[in-house]
């Protein structure tokens, strides 16, 4: 790779910046596991309180935070449902069903992009049946949807799938690793995205640029035995404030996220112009079309430009690495 390498592979690929490396090197700090490290518990009451929860638990990365969020909600043998290509479904390595011991269930999408229809959920979740029945317990859904595009739900669409579930007696997880992007489009608060869930992940180290770091937010009582679950899986932090001060910076850029999904509807105006078939961005996620995606990926990576390959599209990411000359230049590129 050049120093001319555009890198839009993922949002995940940020560099901490100046503010954020000196506010890790000026962190107060403590043993998280002993006495909670101050300033993690300062991140986590913050995002807490902004996610409209009463708790919320550090952990290393947004798989961990769902694996515990479906961990606490799931039994041996429990049936729970997801949007097709979900990241739980497929992304996670299979600990939904190894470690959590789930019985996944894709659901299309036949609600809109990245998510069922209230009325595919109460099928899917069918009635109490003898002892002999597969139980169906959960339901997980994803905002913004990754391999859906970065799709979006709004709080009236996510209000009619908290209550499909709930009439079925379902708990609800929301894996919102780009609840921050799904947000900032519909100009709401996170918190009309997030009513009704029992557990609640987001992600610092995406759109918000944080190294490190996600945040999984329940009740107190669902949050302690988290905790207990995030060491067994080895995830207890000693100094963790170092890391959670990146994320308390990255809290404070949740503005500039627009300026992500602008470039992205930069990108695929210009990639369209060239004769891309490309889906409309809602957020700073970019899905194109193409007769073999792997070697679009290669073709692109000779010209110096990033992306990967996701539901037999060709993904490009905007995020806060990459500047609107960026994308012409990657348009330039393509156009070469």
């Amino acid at each position: 790779m050049t120093s001319s390498y555009i890198d839009l592979r993922s949002d995940t690929v940020t560099k901490p910046d100046a503010e954020m490396r000196k506010a890790m090197a000026d962190a107060e700090v403590g043993d998280d596991v002993l006495d909670h490290d101050p300033t993690m518990a300062a991140l986590e009451e913050e995002v807490a309180h902004t996610l409209g929860f009463p708790a919320a638990l550090w952990v290393p990365s947004g798989s961990m935070g769902n694996l515990i969020a479906l961990m606490l909600h799931l039994r041996r043998g429990d049936q729970f449902l997801a949007p097709e290509h979900s990241h739980v479904l497929g992304s996670e390595l299979g600990t939904a069903a190894w470690l959590a011991q789930g019985m996944p269930m894709a659901l299309p999408h036949d609600g809109g992009p990245g998510r069922p229809s209230p009325e595919t959920v109460v099928k899917a979740a069918g009635s109490p049946g003898p002892y002999f029945t597969l139980n169906t317990t959960l339901l997980c859904l994803e905002n913004t949807h990754n391999f859906a595009g970065g799709a979006v739900m709004n709080p009236t669409e996510w209000t009619k799938l908290v209550d499909a579930a709930r009439s079925r007696g379902l708990k609800i997880h929301l894996d919102g690793a780009r609840l921050w992007n799904a947000a900032a489009a519909l100009d709401v608060s996170p918190t009309e995205l997030t009513s009704g869930a029992d557990t609640v992940q987001v992600c610092l180290s995406k759109g918000l640029g944080a190294p490190v770091g996600s945040i999984l937010a329940a009740s107190p009582e669902l949050i302690t035995e988290a905790r207990r679950i995030r060491k067994m899986l080895g995830g207890g932090v000693r100094q963790g404030g170092v890391l959670a001060a990146a994320g308390i910076v990255a809290l404070r850029s949740q503005a500039r996220l627009s300026d992500d999904h602008d470039n992205a509807q930069r990108l695929a105006s210009g990639l369209r112009e060239r004769g891309w078939a490309v889906d409309e961005p809602a957020t700073n996620i970019v899905l194109a079309a193409t007769a073999d995606p792997s070697a679009t990926v290669a073709q692109l990576a000779a010209v110096d430009v990033g992306a990967v390959t996701v539901a037999g599209k060709v993904r490009f990411v905007t995020h806060r690495d990459v500047s609107t000359a960026d994308i012409d230049d990657v348009l330039s590129r393509l156009a070469a």
